[in-house]
């Protein structure tokens, strides 16, 4: 609605997770390290987690469009499927017909697949998102395909991205075994108040803005103050200032602008 009084080629602050739009903070630059340093050394496990709109999927995402060809990906979104389905996703979505519903057999394709990967020289990897929901069980089956592997090196790397809640389940006694095989461990934590003005500006800035539209820095100071640093909830509170930005014919969004989108945001509604 707004796209276009703002000169806008799409909207800025959609709260879906496009790789386009990867703000890299201090934070999510170690984050994006540590991930292709754990690929890239054939770690095995890998952990990383933050808070709810911490930028945790956007960030597996954007790594997973420069992957080079010879490294092959799957990514799991679906963290609540029992265990032969998750295997079931797991084949599929690395592109391998699924010639039976038995779990042994769904582990003989997917050694067979890794097997072969490994001799034409290429790296596998498997992310699995919002993993705070897998159940023990899957989480110790998860923790059982990482035993195929060679003598020498893990043939495949397994990412489990996950609210912090993630870290609490790990720690618990069933899963130790789980726990001591993961290598690279890192904790997304929220932006800080300048980086939010960064982000706010990087968005405007890849959807198309010329400098037209302005955040006053209060406006910034209160989005921030509100959301606490977490890049879904800034999203939000941009989105719907840009909305009572355009129905005020303004390109200049205030605190006032702001204050007023987080009332009605919050079920306050203007009198």
């Amino acid at each position: 609605m707004y796209r276009e009084f703002f000169g806008l080629k799409e909207k800025p602050f959609n709260i879906t997770s496009d790789p386009n739009f990867l703000f890299l903070s201090r934070v999510h630059k170690e984050a994006f390290a540590h991930l292709l340093y754990g690929i890239n050394e054939r770690k095995g496990f890998l952990e990383i987690t933050g808070e709810v709109g911490a930028g945790k999927t956007t960030l597996c995402r954007a790594l997973l469009s420069q992957l080079d060809k010879k490294t092959k990906s799957a990514f799991i979104f679906n963290s609540t499927l029992p265990e032969l389905q998750l295997l079931q996703a797991i084949l599929e979505d690395y592109g391998i017909t699924v010639t039976s519903r038995n779990k042994v057999s769904l582990l003989k394709q997917l050694n067979h697949f890794l097997i072969d990967e490994l001799t034409h020289g290429n790296n596998v990897i498997l992310i699995i998102d919002e993993a705070q929901n897998l159940k023990p069980s899957i989480l110790e089956e998860i923790r059982m395909l990482s035993n195929l592997e060679t003598d020498k090196e893990k043939l495949f790397q397994i990412i489990l991205v996950g609210q912090p809640e993630l870290k609490v389940k790990l720690a618990s006694p069933c899963l130790k075994q789980l726990r001591q095989r993961i290598s690279v461990r890192f904790h997304i934590t929220p932006l800080d108040k300048d980086e939010a003005a960064d982000y706010i500006n990087h968005r405007l800035s890849v959807a198309g803005s010329t400098g037209q539209t302005v955040f006053e820095p209060a406006a910034i100071e209160d989005i921030y103050n509100f959301s606490g640093g977490i890049p879904r909830l800034i999203n939000m509170v941009c989105d719907k200032s840009m909305l009572t930005a355009y129905t005020m014919e303004t390109r200049c969004i205030t605190a006032h602008i702001v204050s007023r989108s987080i009332k009605e945001m919050e079920g306050h509604l203007p009198g």
